[in-house]
């Protein structure tokens, strides 16, 4: 997969330097601001709740086997806004978990140099600026259509078969075909801002064929969204889930636990999200057969053959004064325990159910959404996540696509909401 080297970066920054309680893991039972300012212990930032009880208890663990005190730390809040105040009080991490444009806007002050270290050529998805790496994925995120094959299968009579319906006209027929037989709303569409703004939407940026310039041609009102192709074909592809969504009638009213839930059991075949929907889909009584799909499309530039994703989630080491030199090398000695040692590897794929970033790692995916995930990225079939939104672009563009979800906007409506919002920002493109 080829590697994302430019990024946008907005003119104004603001990082929030607010006052908050976190809650202290790994059995210290102390406030962050307490934690791990011994000098010996390796203090771990995590950004991933899913996986938080998960690492608390690798951290005992590994602190027995090995000597080197662990404590893990999870906060809620805003990741750079959070670690913002860690070193304003001259107390950061050992190993901070953040996102890919948390590393590039904070890296290149915060961060240790990681180029030599072993890893670095077992994977794809490291982050590197300006010749240095900086960032260690954590694992392989990716983002498309889930869909519950026993329950389409229960109708059809024959194996599905998601290459058959990789363009939207088929995916319709197959609705309708579901419909015919029995299911009354074959899909599903999650209601969050998140989902809809920073996944949705977001892949109408990273199929375009160099996503920094058509953001900048929105910015400068050089592109007009609604003469775009790719925009179309993926709200095409919208309303045919939107129109047969379970909670139609009030969908921006649909809990997130009640439509997995009926895709788990099989009540509806289809929902866009991802692998990492696993964690709730699991809690209920699912089917045996379930993917992932890429999102169908009625273009021939091969994107719906497709998921998207990438690196997700990136450790990096604190390079300042108030860590030292042993305590960086324990940090990159934990770094290769995860992906070199058999207990590291199989705590990321088993334990956290996380796909692997790295090449070495050959442990089976556990999960039918990793697993899925796992098939497209060793199939070089990922479309790279686009890192450099602006930190508001889910928070505003994903309430006005809310109000498309709820019958309040139509298209032309959402494409003038998508070209205000981008000409508010002034951004300026450059290679690291």
């Amino acid at each position: 997969m080829k590697k994302r080297i430019k990024k946008l970066v907005a003119i104004t920054l603001v990082m929030a330097m607010s006052v908050f309680l976190l809650t202290a893991c790994g059995g210290s039972g102390e406030d962050a601001g307490a934690g791990g300012g011994d000098g010996k212990t390796l203090t771990i930032f995590n950004s991933k709740m899913e996986i938080q009880d998960q690492l608390m208890q690798m951290a005992e663990k590994y602190s027995k086997e090995t000597g080197v005190p662990v404590e893990v730390y999870y906060s809620s809040d805003t990741v750079s806004a959070h670690l913002a105040t860690r070193y304003a009080s001259n107390n950061p991490y050992t190993i901070s978990m953040v996102d890919a444009k948390d590393v590039y806007s904070l890296a290149e002050e915060h961060a240790e140099d990681l180029s030599n270290e072993k890893w670095v050529k077992d994977t794809e998805y490291a982050i590197d600026i300006n010749g240095k790496v900086y960032g260690f994925p954590v694992c392989v995120e990716a983002r498309g259509i889930i869909y519950n094959a026993d329950a389409i299968e229960k109708i059809t009579g024959e194996k599905f078969d998601p290459e058959k319906y990789k363009t939207k006209t088929a995916f319709q027929g197959l609705i309708d075909q579901l419909i015919k037989g029995g299911m009354k709303h074959p899909t599903a569409v999650m209601k969050e801002d998140w989902s809809l703004g920073a996944h949705y939407l977001a892949q109408v940026y990273e199929e375009q064929d160099d996503p920094d310039a058509f953001v900048m041609g929105l910015s400068d009102g050089s592109i007009k969204i609604l003469d775009d192709p790719k925009f179309n074909a993926l709200m095409d592809t919208f309303d045919v889930l939107m129109a047969n969504n379970y909670a139609k009638a009030s969908a921006i009213s649909a809990e997130r636990e009640i439509s997995e839930k009926k895709l788990a059991e099989g009540e509806i075949a289809f929902m866009f999200g991802g692998n990492w929907d696993w964690s709730q889909i699991n809690q209920f009584d699912y089917t045996e057969n379930m993917g992932m799909m890429p999102v169908p499309q009625d273009m021939d530039d091969g994107m719906n053959e497709k998921l998207v994703g990438g690196g997700s989630k990136y450790f990096f080491i604190d390079s300042s004064k108030n860590t030292s030199d042993e305590m960086r090398q324990n940090a990159k000695d934990f770094l290769n325990w995860l992906i070199y040692n058999e207990e590291g590897q199989s705590f990321l794929v088993n334990d956290c159910a996380l796909v692997p970033a790295f090449s070495n790692i050959k442990l089976p995916i556990s999960d039918p959404l990793g697993a899925s995930v796992s098939k497209y990225t060793v199939a070089g079939q990922l479309v790279p996540n686009y890192n450099y939104l602006p930190d508001d672009h889910y928070a505003l563009l994903g309430a006005m696509f809310q109000k498309y979800l709820a019958g309040k906007s139509d298209r032309a409506g959402f494409a003038k909401d998508i070209e205000t919002y981008w000409k508010t920002k002034t951004l300026k493109s450059h290679s690291n």
